[in-house]
């Protein structure tokens, strides 16, 4: 008998750092805190509608549907092998890991060392994270091409950022689908090639010293490839299912935020609120902050009859979206900490 092959594991100390957690909540109040200071105005409360705040209550309550869809969907992914509470403490540790590091290492990396410590094995925990991905390209590519139509009739980017800026939306939309398209290709149709592009690609000079580790890992994607093909058709459309409900609950906050304090057009916020969550998605500070308050501005700003309002709705959406999951990411960080769960680092699969 051969045996599996053995995976290292980093701990989660080697992405999360005090430094970036400072950095990135330093950065998001100082933007939210410059925004408030040029759009305050005291009188402005008396426009307050008493019948428009039980929005925010129900802002409250479509972020928790984002973390459950986004539990059940990682949990459908592990063939049921993450039990509920398993799969909200890999969510909630995601959400965190994202809300605190450079957007260049993401929640990825510490989501693998909590799916580790919930006894799944590194290499299907590589496969878990990575079929999550790719329902998150597919669904890339179902509403990219909707919103570039819809922006014939709407303003689904602000005039007000000029040509400059609709052009880089169109280079952020083009990204995301030829990624979208590439990675479906690649693991749906021919992962061979995929492989090969990947081997080329690390051929360059400055990326060589990673090489020998992209190639095992290249060989552990041509075998998951293989067996995402064999899993039911229902599978992959169930999960889907939870990850569009996901997405479309996180892309919704802002418009409901919005609405919480002033009428608008709801339609047109709401498409805005999808091209400012995919600008989002390439801002490269921690969590996106003041990258992410600043999209906020330019895409919803315009769309305020009173500016009183601007800074107070930055403040609840990244309440929901940003200072949540740190809160609830420390709590299940110190869990995770604790020495009574094992961390599973073998692959399940083992060659005679």
């Amino acid at each position: 008998m051969a045996h599996a092959p053995q995976h290292t594991i980093e701990s989660p100390k080697s992405f999360l750092s005090v430094k970036y957690m400072v950095f990135s909540i330093s950065l998001s109040v100082l933007s939210m805190g410059l925004v408030i200071y040029f759009t305050w105005s005291p009188e402005g409360f008396e426009y307050v509608q008493l019948k428009r705040l039980p929005g925010l209550i129900i802002a409250l309550v479509v972020t928790i549907l984002r973390i459950w869809f986004q539990a059940a969907k990682y949990r459908i992914l592990s063939d049921n092998m993450l039990s509920w509470p398993a799969a909200f403490r890999v969510i909630l540790t995601w959400d965190f890991a994202s809300a605190i590091t450079p957007s260049t290492i993401g929640g990825g990396p510490v989501a693998a060392y909590a799916m580790t410590r919930e006894n799944i094995p590194l290499g299907k925990s590589g496969g878990i994270m990575l079929s999550g991905v790719l329902l998150d390209q597919l669904f890339y590519v179902m509403i990219i091409p909707i919103l570039i139509t819809l922006g014939f009739y709407y303003d689904v980017i602000p005039p007000n950022v000029g040509w400059v800026g609709t052009s880089a939306m169109f280079l952020i939309y083009t990204i995301l689908l030829v990624y979208a398209f590439v990675l479906a290709y690649g693991l749906l149709v021919n992962p061979k090639s995929l492989k090969r592009i990947v081997r080329i690609v690390f051929m360059i000079p400055f990326l060589r010293g990673m090489r020998r580790k992209i190639i095992v890992e290249s060989d552990n994607l041509v075998e998951f490839s293989e067996a995402l093909r064999r899993k039911p058709r229902g599978f992959l459309t169930k999960a889907f299912i939870l990850s569009t409900l996901g997405w479309l609950a996180k892309i919704s906050l802002p418009s409901i935020v919005v609405l919480s304090f002033l009428p608008a057009d709801v339609l047109l916020t709401f498409l805005r609120s999808f091209s400012m969550t995919f600008a989002g998605l390439l801002v490269p500070t921690p969590g996106g902050s003041g990258g992410a308050e600043a999209l906020f501005l330019l895409f919803q700003g315009p769309l305020f009859e009173r500016v009183i309002f601007i800074g107070i709705s930055i403040f609840m959406w990244r309440l929901y979206t940003y200072y949540l999951s740190i809160g609830l990411g420390v709590f299940v960080m110190t869990w995770y900490m604790k020495p009574r769960n094992k961390i599973v680092v073998q692959d399940e699969s083992k060659t005679s």
